[in-house]
């Protein structure tokens, strides 16, 4: 057999120099359409829905990890469901059958979320994780002022509300998530002996502040032939506008105000987390995590061009 085969391709040399080079141009471009991951991505499909709701473990766990839990051991093609409780959050994995198509996967969490949504309580902040898997951070960069100008808020702020976005809007890319730095916020020191003086509770406080920040719309009102739009603006830019919040009134009907009994300053929020660069102190950086089925290398080069 091999002595026929032999025998027919010396006969038929441009037959067979035809097929190797269709075989060649072919293997170049599958090798240039092929994704190109460092680690293979062997992961069963996976949903995670996480929530947000500051109360202790044992209370996370009865009042929304348990019900969703419970929800979604019922739908299509689970696997299993695995839930984590901490102080103030809540985790549950959703691993599906092997085959599954993720996007088909996250509508059907979101569906049975959907149905339980008016058993869990009214201010948890329930939402899914990216479409990616654990395997998906790709890049990683750093935001470094060696000048001294900026400092690790100002970094961070610059992550969060410039580079974070953009680099969100490169193709192939699920979450940009930042550590390291100092998230800003706004602080208020509540003086206890304000408090009392005034006849102002802290739950007050809270509230006022809460609703601080919003904006109403009005009707519209027609004057001379022309309409005006009534509206009222109350969006928070600075800690003195926070200052000018009515926290209640005192007996002949004048406003309390909250630096009255409270003193606001810009600072940072509780970190979750810090980052080093090179042993040479903090720094702010950002992870980038590709999207499920993207091409890593391709991802990568576009987050560089992006970058510059």
């Amino acid at each position: 057999m091999i002595e026929r085969l032999i025998a027919w391709s010396y006969r038929n040399r441009g037959i067979v120099l035809l097929l190797v080079g269709v075989s060649a141009v072919g293997g170049v471009l599958a090798m240039r359409a092929v994704p190109l991951d460092a680690i293979p991505d062997l992961t069963d499909p996976q949903v995670i829905i996480f929530t947000r709701w500051m109360k202790p473990p044992e209370v996370v766990e009865n009042q929304v990890s348990y019900p969703i839990v419970t929800a979604l051991l019922g739908a299509p093609r689970v696997k299993s469901v695995r839930a984590f409780s901490d102080m103030g959050f809540s985790y549950v994995y959703v691993i599906f059958e092997e085959g599954t198509d993720l996007y088909w996967a996250r509508s059907r969490v979101v569906e049975y979320l959907q149905k339980i949504r008016g058993t869990l309580p009214v201010d948890a902040k329930v939402e899914i994780g990216p479409d990616a898997t654990g395997i998906g951070w790709v890049f990683q960069y750093a935001l470094v002022d060696r000048s001294g100008r900026n400092s690790l808020a100002d970094l961070r702020a610059t992550q969060d509300w410039y580079l974070r976005y953009a680099l969100q809007a490169t193709p192939g890319v699920a979450e940009v998530a930042a550590v390291g730095g100092f998230p800003r916020a706004y602080l208020v020191e509540v003086n206890p002996n304000a408090l009392a003086s005034y006849g102002v509770t802290l739950d007050g406080v809270v509230s006022a502040v809460r609703q601080s920040s919003n904006e109403v719309g009005g009707r519209l009102l027609e004057i001379a032939g022309a309409e005006f739009m009534v509206r009222g603006a109350g969006y928070v830019r600075s800690a003195a506008d926070l200052e000018t919040v009515a926290v209640g009134t005192d007996g002949k009907g004048t406003p309390i105000r909250l630096s009255q009994v409270a003193k606001v300053t810009v600072g940072p929020d509780i970190r979750r987390g810090a980052a080093d660069l090179d042993g040479q102190g903090e720094a702010v950086g950002g992870i980038v995590i590709m999207r499920l089925g993207e091409n890593a290398l391709r991802v990568i080069d576009r987050v560089k061009a992006r970058l510059e």
